[in-house]
């Protein structure tokens, strides 16, 4: 990619780093408050009456979770209000009046979708280890799903961007996609504490392989082999990327 190219990624990418560090407020420290209440009341309540992994603590056990849905949630949020935005303002034009091709639009908003996701995981588990010790048992684990969490969903919110004309659409397609899947994919326990139907239903949630690799990076066990948790988390990360660059190419309902 040729010097200028690169400057206009880059550009665009500073732009939507810098929307969201703006209101930081919003974007990262009121997603924190919400996972440490979340650990304040599910931690509290089922400490010691869930069975997790052996010699691992149930608040233990549900950082690594709640960090990921953070990832998944601010993630998704980052590039879908970004592009919502800048269709109800008009101001999507200027983006894509500029020499910039749908690879590197696609990038740049992918990269900092990136950016506020593991900003926001980092705050969580800061914070939390405060309180509750955690172990590091493959850190490679951790950085791989964190990174590859966010960008998925960061790529599924820029489809879900260009899809929604209006704002209540974005949000139906977060209440009734993104949030049940990611309630249902094992933050709060193990899979292996489900009837057996259950258990089945949640291999068919990409979203359980996330969360299931990242806690793998922390305690060194996980429901799911961890590379076969790469395997589909790679899997959905390209297919949602061809779906998203070929609207994106295409122009559908971005271009009139």
């Amino acid at each position: 990619m040729r010097a200028s190219r690169l400057r206009g990624v880059y550009t665009l990418f500073a732009k939507e780093v810098w929307r969201f560090m703006k209101v930081f407020v919003q974007t990262i420290l009121t997603p924190v408050v919400t996972a440490l209440l979340y650990l304040l009341v599910f931690g509290q309540a089922l400490e010691g009456n869930v069975q997790v992994y052996d010699g691992v603590g149930y608040s233990s056990f549900l950082i690594p979770g709640l960090m990921m849905m953070s990832i998944i949630q601010n993630a998704f949020a980052n590039t879908s209000s970004s592009l919502i935005q800048s269709k109800m303002m008009g101001n999507l034009v200027f983006v894509l009046l500029s020499p910039i091709s749908s690879l590197e639009f696609f990038i740049a908003h992918a990269a900092a979708a990136v950016v506020r996701g593991v900003l926001v995981a980092l705050a969580v588990y800061l914070v939390a280890i405060l309180f509750i010790d955690l172990p590091l048992a493959a850190g490679w684990a951790i950085v791989v799903f964190a990174v590859l969490g966010s960008a998925t969903l960061g790529v599924l919110g820029l489809i879900a961007g260009v899809w929604a004309e209006k704002f209540d659409q974005l949000a139906g397609f977060q209440n009734f996609f993104i949030l049940p899947l990611s309630f249902l994919s094992g933050v709060f326990y193990s899979i292996h504490s489900l009837p057996g139907m259950w258990q089945t239903v949640s291999q068919f949630n990409p979203f359980f392989y996330l969360i299931d690799g990242f806690r793998y990076g922390f305690f060194g066990q996980s429901d799911a082999d961890p590379m076969l948790s790469l395997l589909v988390t790679l899997v959905f990360l390209v297919a949602l990327s061809a779906v998203a660059l070929l609207m994106l190419q295409k122009g559908y309902k971005i271009r009139g």
